[in-house]
């Protein structure tokens, strides 16, 4: 929930340059580190370095060389970033932390001009908070220097050197295994306490639930072609079993989980986000609600964090602030849980989707490319959505599984103030592989539709504004598509006119961009070029047939019903005035500045009923869910989803032309 798509010079979860002195002084710290781009290398032109590497440090440390793969690749999944650090100060295949190097301060709901609670019956929110500094960073920041130690390999070189960095994870599992009196065994099932313990979790159940992840891909098994070109194979050993006792000998605190709503295999925090009042007749940070019984859930929104856990947990557990119901670590996977599924966070800037929506925040920066996500987190965040999605009939799509730059602005005058968050280099391909639901070629070229589906780590299209205004970002993989207004990539850009802006390729500017796994109704051909609906207008992008971008699909798309021209699109399916009971303010149906011709078709999400969550007072009694006979559909209009009213279009199958 980040940055404004009308200025590419935000610094991460800002619309605005950060003013705090320590956050200055720690971007300064940031963001040589994130110069480097990563290598372009082909693959296997390093003749397998990195495997070898593996063999030597098992070798040298005593560590079966299968653990050590197993836990580097639920770090990195093995690739090197090219020395630049994680979104928590992590260097390497092995992630070693040194976090002095990479931490930021901020959060991302705190800045610009969007209202999180994105409801014009209550006046907007804009908390005034200062990220509180740490006096000491956690272990789990600090194993590099630890590295160092343990293996008289300079800081430095542990940081921009892979083989060093893998000799320095193997190391620190050694020192691991030690440190429990256990035996530095050839037997991998005897190495499930030092796992545990080099998660770096301060408590058993996250300990527990990364060794476990670890020994299950020790039994799948795994092979990729890594960021710089290497081969990595591990081969998989399906019946190896871990001495899970081990984890007693850890010491570890334990941590009830019996107030969370989480899956059984993840590890799970309640922290919870307060409901208080304050001020003059004002409470926060969140409604109570009883869902999914008054309103059902429809969608998950992923948001980054634009801060650090720490810092980002203080700023929930204020009730001045806004909240949101999950956040995931970056280092280890563990999720805290704030608030319950059955009340209403403040996360999405528009109150439809926030009263049927359940929003999840990542630790994590838009602008840093190189600031990278983990396998952990990753996989952490998909078993909860997979679990989430089950427990309340959420499709796993990306019209349901929203990014916070999908979520539309409610009104005209909130749309260019729309945060844009988890941004580019977040990897919806991977993402939906650990949902086990991949996107997959579903029709022929007769289809009518296409999903957006790059090469995550090959596409690599020109951002600009991650540091400094104009200048282009570190070369990254990205998981959007650029689109043009003709089939030519020196024609203009496509204009999004609710924003009011000239399209830019700004990190933050979505006026012209498609993302991975949306899908589009055909507009035309033309060579390796594809055209789209989007936006009210025909726009284009780059997909060759070597090379494709998208793959075909089909599916029901919208159009103007027959002797309409033209239809509105809003921002919200509110539900007409005559549903409102009295003691209840009719909310406005305003459409958007957007409009659905004759000639145009978009791809429908979802049919939903109008309806409307009244809730602007601390005490529940006036708390009403208005429900109304209007019904809208949910449509991939551009980068960010919107309704149409059902009543104004006829819905037929994308194929039918």
């Amino acid at each position: 929930m980040r940055g404004s798509a009308t200025d590419p010079t935000s610094k991460p979860g800002s619309r605005r340059t950060r003013r705090t002195a320590g956050t200055l002084a720690s971007a300064a710290l940031l963001l040589p580190l994130l110069g480097a781009a990563p290598a372009q290398s082909t693959a296997g032109s390093t003749g397998g370095e990195l495997q070898r590497a593996f063999a030597a440090a098992a070798a040298e440390y005593h560590v079966p060389q299968s653990v050590l793969l197993a836990v580097s690749y639920l770090q990195s999944r093995w690739d090197t970033h090219a020395g630049a650090p994680s979104v928590t100060g992590g260097y390497g295949p092995m992630h070693l932390t040194d976090a002095r190097t990479a931490l930021a301060a901020g959060e991302h709901l705190a800045e610009g001009t969007e209202d999180a609670r994105g409801d014009g019956a209550r006046a907007a929110l804009h908390p005034d908070v200062q990220v509180p500094r740490q006096s000491a960073l956690p272990a789990r920041l600090r194993t590099l220097p630890r590295a160092a130690e343990l293996t008289g390999i300079p800081a430095g070189e542990l940081r921009t050197d892979p083989v060093a960095n893998v000799a320095g994870g193997a190391a620190l599992l050694a020192a691991a295994q030690k440190d429990l009196g256990e035996p530095l065994s050839s037997d991998p099932a005897e190495w499930y306490g030092a796992v545990a313990r080099f998660s770096g979790a301060d408590d058993s159940a996250t300990a527990a639930a990364y060794a476990n992840d670890v020994y299950d891909v020790l039994r799948t098994g795994e092979e990729r072609t890594t960021d710089q070109g290497q081969r990595v194979t591990l081969t998989a050993r399906p019946h190896l079993s871990a001495n899970t006792a081990q984890l007693r000998l850890t010491g570890l605190r334990t941590v009830s989980a019996d107030d969370t709503e989480c899956p059984e295999k993840v590890s799970c925090e309640w922290i919870p986000a307060p409901y208080a009042e304050f001020g003059d007749n004002d409470y926060g940070n969140h409604d109570l609600g009883d869902r999914p019984a008054s309103q059902s859930i429809k969608y998950i929104v992923v948001h980054d964090t634009e801060g650090t856990w720490d810092g980002v947990l203080n700023l929930v557990q204020d009730p001045t602030y806004v909240s949101w119901n999950y956040t995931i670590r970056s280092t280890d996977g563990l999720i805290a849980q704030h608030v319950k599924a059955k009340d209403v966070a403040w996360h999405a800037g528009n109150w439809y989707i926030n009263a049927k929506s359940v929003g999840i925040e990542h630790e994590g920066f838009l602008a840093s490319p190189d600031a990278w996500y983990t396998e952990a987190m990753y996989r952490s965040s998909a078993r909860l959505v997979k679990y989430l999605a089950k427990k309340y009939g959420v499709p796993l799509d990306r019209q349901h599984i929203l990014g916070h730059d999908n979520v539309p602005g409610p009104t005209t005058s909130t749309v260019p103030g729309m945060h844009t968050d988890p941004g580019p280099y977040w990897d919806w391909r991977h993402y939906f592989e650990l949902l086990d639901h991949p996107f997959k070629r579903t029709a022929g070229k007769k289809g009518g539709l296409v999903t957006i589906r790059p090469d995550y780590a090959s596409n690599r299209p020109v951002y600009t504004g991650c540091t400094t205004q104009g200048e282009a970002c570190v070369s990254h993989g990205s998981s959007e598509v650029r689109l043009y207004s003709d089939h030519d990539e020196n024609s203009a850009l496509i204009k999004d006119i609710g924003l009011g802006t000239t399209p830019t390729t700004g990190v933050n500017d979505l006026s012209s961009r498609v993302s991975t796994g949306q899908q589009y109704a055909v507009a035309d051909h033309w060579g390796d070029w594809t055209a789209i609906w989007y936006l009210g207008q025909k726009a284009w992008f780059r997909n060759p047939k070597d090379r494709p971008t998208a793959v075909n699909a089909s599916g029901l798309v919208i159009t103007p019903k027959d002797g309409l021209s033209s239809i509105p699109v809003y921002g919200r399916a509110y539900p007409e005035k005559a549903a409102y009971p009295a003691g209840v303010p009719a909310q406005s149906v305003v459409p958007l500045p957007y409009t659905v011709t004759a000639d145009q078709r978009y791809v429908v999400g979802d049919e939903v009923p109008g309806e409307y969550y009244y809730a602007v007072t601390f005490t529940t009694d006036s708390h009403k869910v208005v429900a109304g006979q209007d019904l809208y559909y949910e449509i991939q209009y551009g980068h960010r989803v919107a309704f149409v009213r059902a009543a104004d279009v006829r819905v037929e199958p994308s194929a039918a032309r």
